[in-house]
């Protein structure tokens, strides 16, 4: 599908275009009086015919805005405060509380943090749910038999869920910095509790807590996303993320006593390595709308390996678990008959 020019993206062309990238490749250079006279002709088209649709994707002389669907754009934020301001106020009144919602999690950042980006890239269609912009595939056949399934990119800092091979969601996050980096590997989901305490700091409050790390004492949460691996090992989330992975992914099972683990939770994975110190992932959309991707083949790879353990562990759980229901059902039975002979 193509995307139609929306003409509420000519305040960018006008007020910023000194400081807005191509999607192509390198920086449009605005300051040619040719690709100026080139913007100004092609502005005036699109103005003159707003419903038109443009065929193909804009060259680096025209302004990043007006390109195909599913394409992104980038404001480049100065150093200078007033006019940086300036640049956030307009961006602020120009986009909704979820369109700007949308763009920070595009960017890896929450609304703390809104102000202290210095690129921020934009979809030339604004998706709420993200998934129009997902990095990993929409559909895994290797996953197709594992009920749940969550999985971390260390290198594009995003989280992906899956339902029997199908991705349901995902979003941003912040995993562990480069001196306390997050435990790579497939683990499983273990205890979760809605207000959590640091173990490092104790004025640190993590709401929505759900550990797959138990002795390292590592899990995924709400905390702050400031754009880049920032944490002490754990998985930060934004909240509406985190509260719904609280809800979505199942916790172990216990035998009496709590000692020991009668069945694992949701299997979880952490996987690849940050370029730290290089340009952030995601800012490479500007240049290739596809940097991010994740393959088919490449996420097979990764999973082949460990679908034996994934199953094993998910029928053991459903045993338990139908073992579980039905002592309860008997014990229930149970107390009802009783409650029938004493009347």
């Amino acid at each position: 599908m193509k995307k139609v020019f929306n003409p509420k993206f000519l305040f960018l062309i006008v007020s910023v275009s000194t400081i807005l990238y191509s999607c192509k490749k390198e920086n449009a250079d605005v300051s040619n009086p040719k690709n100026q006279q080139a913007i100004s002709e092609k502005v005036s088209e699109v103005a003159k015919n707003p419903d038109s649709v443009v065929t193909e994707p804009a060259k680096e002389s025209i302004a990043p805005m007006i390109q195909e669907n599913g394409f992104y754009s980038g404001i480049i934020f100065p150093k200078d405060k007033k006019l940086r301001d300036s640049l956030y106020t307009d961006f602020e009144k120009r986009y909704t509380a979820e369109q700007r919602y949308s763009i920070l999690a595009l960017n890896r950042i929450d609304s703390k943090f809104r102000r202290s980006a210095d690129t921020l890239v934009i979809p030339a269609k604004i998706d709420s749910t993200l998934m129009s912009y997902s990095p990993f595939p929409i559909q895994l056949d290797v996953l197709n038999d594992v009920k749940k399934f969550v999985i971390f990119s260390y290198p594009i800092q995003a989280y992906g869920v899956y339902s029997n091979g199908n991705l349901v969601k995902w979003g941003p996050t912040s995993m562990g910095k480069k001196t306390a980096q997050t435990t790579r590997g497939l683990t499983f989901a273990n205890w979760k509790k809605k207000l959590a305490i640091s173990t490092v700091k104790s004025e640190w409050k993590l709401p929505y807590n759900f550990n797959i790390h138990n002795l390292g004492g590592i899990g995924w949460h709400e905390y702050e996303l400031p754009g880049y691996p920032a944490s002490h090992s754990c998985l930060r989330l934004l909240r509406k993320d985190a509260m719904w992975l609280y809800s979505y992914a199942d916790t172990w099972i216990l035998n009496p006593g709590g000692a020991t683990t009668k069945a694992k939770g949701t299997p979880v994975m952490v996987f690849g390595d940050y370029k730290w110190g290089g340009q952030k992932p995601w800012r490479k959309l500007l240049s290739d709308p596809n940097a991010n991707n994740i393959s088919v083949e490449e996420m097979e790879a990764l999973l082949k390996p460990h679908m034996e353990k994934m199953i094993k562990e998910q029928t053991n759980r459903e045993k338990v678990a139908d073992s579980i229901s039905q002592s309860k059902a008997l014990e229930a039975q149970k107390i009802q008959e009783s409650g029938e002979v004493g009347n």
